[in-house]
């Protein structure tokens, strides 16, 4: 709490109408006094506090900060794996951009198996399957004409 100057001016004139101007400058004395016992007093509590109370809980809480460090370091740790596995997770089912890789060189060892031809067994069902498939289609064809010609007749 802090006195500004209009209430020291209003103290002052209450102290000197009820004490007189005789005896203000004794009381201002003893009031002065009694301030700088009250600051030493204060002073000295303050000081011990800080040294039985304050420093000691310093001390005792620095090994333990300490220790919490390593703790700290692997909850990061931690922390930043479960993001990247929430991201993956949000990810999963969405396409991923191609990446382009460079073409790797031609070895003598990779180069015939690249170049050979897909064996003749692969090949044959589908060349039967597409007389089926033009069959199949043609079916339905055949099938809308008669019925037109049915009902012509």
């Amino acid at each position: 709490m802090k006195i500004g100057a209009m209430e020291l001016v209003v103290i002052f004139i209450v102290a000197l109408l009820v004490i007189g101007p005789d005896k203000l400058p004794q009381y201002a004395r003893k009031f002065g006094a009694a301030m700088r016992e009250f600051r030493k007093a204060s002073q000295g509590v303050t000081q011990e506090l800080r040294e039985s109370v304050i420093d000691p809980l310093e001390e005792a809480q620095k090994p333990l900060r300490e220790a919490m460090e390593p703790l700290e370091d692997i909850s990061k740790g931690l922390k930043s794996d479960l993001s990247a596995v929430e991201k993956d997770l949000k990810n999963i089912g969405k396409a991923k951009p191609q990446e382009t890789k460079p073409a790797a060189p031609a070895d003598e060892k990779t180069a015939p198996a690249e170049e050979a031809p897909a064996p003749a067994e692969a090949a044959a069902p589908a060349a039967d399957s597409a007389p089926d498939d033009e069959a199949q289609a043609n079916e339905p064809a055949a099938d809308s004409a008669e019925k037109k010609e049915g009902e012509t007749a």
